[in-house]
């Protein structure tokens, strides 16, 4: 059960309506962590900017971020955010398949050795405390320039925060990300919404 419920539409600031209200176009819903987040409507302000800027923005391809996002969030145990990456890696286009064996990046031939390097870096760095290697970026550094590096490794580090963020506060799991997560990563990682189940 949640420790603080969502606010209400009516009581969020027009501007952040506004991003509410992309989200809800986009995906279907506003988070229930955001919707938290603007009792601070200075943090989630600050938190949206970030999230624009790392997950949307730059030249590694948005499917790729949201699976080191969800390959963070499963090293990082947050089934709230595995949930949602689960579905944002499908609405950016991997397959059900692909998402499913997001776990066995190292071995399942449905990703690139690009690929590979850049969900090992992920999960490696998700770890608590770290585990990234200089070995890791030497693998990484093959495939993907500086500016990439940085893009794949904000995406781990902005999922430090949310991964926090929601098991912390026990963040309620909307129905649709709930939906997905059982679909793809239920069967392959035992996923579950655990402390997040809707109430």
């Amino acid at each position: 059960m949640a420790h603080m419920q969502p606010l209400p539409y009516e009581a969020v600031p027009d501007d952040i309506r506004e991003r509410f209200d992309h989200y809800r176009n986009t995906r279907g819903f506003t988070p229930n962590s955001i919707r938290t987040m603007a009792r601070r409507p200075g943090i989630v302000r600050a938190f949206m900017q970030l999230n624009q800027a790392v997950l949307y923005e730059g030249s590694v391809g948005p499917e790729l971020k949201m699976l080191v996002s969800l390959i963070a969030s499963q090293a990082a145990g947050c089934r709230y955010c595995q949930a949602h990456m689960a579905n944002l890696s499908k609405i950016y286009e991997a397959s059900a398949d692909k998402i499913a064996s997001v776990w066995d990046y190292e071995t399942s031939e449905l990703f690139s050795d690009a690929e590979r390097a850049a969900l090992r870096l992920a999960c490696h760095g998700a770890m608590a405390p770290g585990q990234a290697t200089a070995e890791d970026f030497e693998a990484v550094y093959r495939y993907f320039d500086e500016e990439q590096v940085v893009e794949i490794v904000a995406s781990v580090a902005l999922f430090g925060f949310l991964n926090r963020w929601n098991d912390t506060m026990a963040t309620e799991l909307e129905e649709l990300p709930a939906q997905v997560a059982a679909a793809t990563i239920g069967a392959s990682f035992g996923w579950e919404p655990g402390k997040h189940k809707s109430s």
